[in-house]
């Protein structure tokens, strides 16, 4: 836990997800601004850095969507979390086969970490691309937001119940140096919005992402006002299990979360089931939370593989159906990654969803 006190400066004590907020975001020292996580000499990879088949499905979707809201002249893309920028590289070049849609498009970033600000400005230009730390500069709609591992970046809190007490979660630093996890009793307004979900009711042990929902709270009032929807792609669950889903990956390895601060990426499985109600309590119109297989076989992925397969040589054949088989497999990101729509717009048909 080398260099772990600059993470609480004023405080020995903070809840998790504050506490994670500083691993992640903290300038000079947070992980996203210090590191390159992406791709094979990075920590983990991301579905557009296996394929760009999944980049071609989800640019295909966009226009299908953008089709489905009647052609408008002025279309907003809002990519929440861009990373490398790996995935709007190939929705751009797919765009430019498209005139019309590519003439209404208005594309926009959402990203914190100024070092990913750097890098992905070496790629994208100020015609192609907006960067935006909030959704003022989104002025007129309809506006499609969409994310791929965005929530599971956003750190969590967590409660335990006991007795009809409920306990936050915190990490201080004790006597020795150490950090140690202890429970305080929660927060009246965090408990009441904790009750008010039914999804929460039975569990012992609860996760819940009140910073993520307060982006959302944001995302849905411009959507709400202009029209549109929310795509979210995340690995995560419906079923509610009483489970600490907290995780840290360091060069494609798992790593204890409290070693390696600033070093190693965290993040939390999300609760869809949650992310539904949450929809609904806020007056959106959902679409059944899918699994990533489904949704990109229903796109139309199996049908490109054979397309681009008939060209290729044998061995890039193989490679092909073998990152293919990583999207898709059950056992890989097929199942473990799910998809979620929130949207509101009158009609109810969504490429992927029906």
């Amino acid at each position: 836990m080398k260099n772990h006190k600059k993470f609480f400066k004023k405080t020995k004590l903070l809840p998790i997800d504050e506490f994670f907020q500083k691993i992640l975001y903290e300038k000079k020292i947070g992980y996203y601004n210090t590191n390159h996580p992406f791709g094979k000499d990075g920590d983990y990879l991301t579905a557009p850095k296996i394929s760009n088949l999944f980049s071609e499905m989800i640019a295909i979707w966009i226009i299908s969507t953008w089709e489905n809201f009647n052609k408008p002249k002025v279309f907003n893309i809002v990519e929440l979390g861009p990373g490398d920028g790996s995935l709007m590289k190939v929705l751009i070049d797919v765009f430019k086969k498209f005139p019309n849609f590519n003439n209404a498009k208005k594309i926009y970033f959402y990203e914190k970490s100024k070092l990913l600000i750097s890098n992905q400005k070496k790629y994208f230009n100020k015609k192609q691309v907006s960067w935006i730390d909030n959704f003022d500069k989104v002025r007129k709609g309809p506006v499609i937001f969409f994310g791929n591992e965005f929530l599971d970046a956003i750190p969590i809190k967590q409660f335990i119940k006991k007795k009809n007490i409920v306990l936050e979660k915190y990490f201080q630093i004790n006597q020795v140096d150490n950090i140690e996890e202890i429970f305080k009793k929660a927060s009246k307004k965090d408990v009441q919005i904790i009750k008010s979900f039914k999804t929460l009711k039975k569990l012992k042990f609860i996760e819940f992402p009140k910073l993520g929902f307060k982006i959302l709270d944001k995302i849905i009032k411009k959507i709400q006002k202009f029209e549109g929807c929310l795509l979210l792609i995340d690995y995560g669950y419906v079923k509610q299990a009483n489970k600490n889903t907290l995780q840290s990956v360091k060069r494609h390895k798992k790593n204890d979360i409290l070693k390696n601060l600033g070093e190693a990426d965290v993040t939390s499985h999300v609760n869809f089931s949650l992310l539904d109600e949450y929809f609904l309590k806020n007056k959106m119109k959902v679409k059944k939370t899918i699994t990533q297989n489904e949704f990109l076989r229903k796109l139309g992925i199996i049908e490109r593989a054979e397309i681009l397969g008939k060209k290729m040589k044998f061995s890039d054949q193989t490679n092909l159906y073998l990152r293919l088989k990583r999207l898709l497999s059950p056992k890989s990101m097929g199942d473990l990654f799910k998809v979620i729509l929130a949207y509101k717009f009158k009609k109810n048909n969504y490429l992927g969803f029906d």
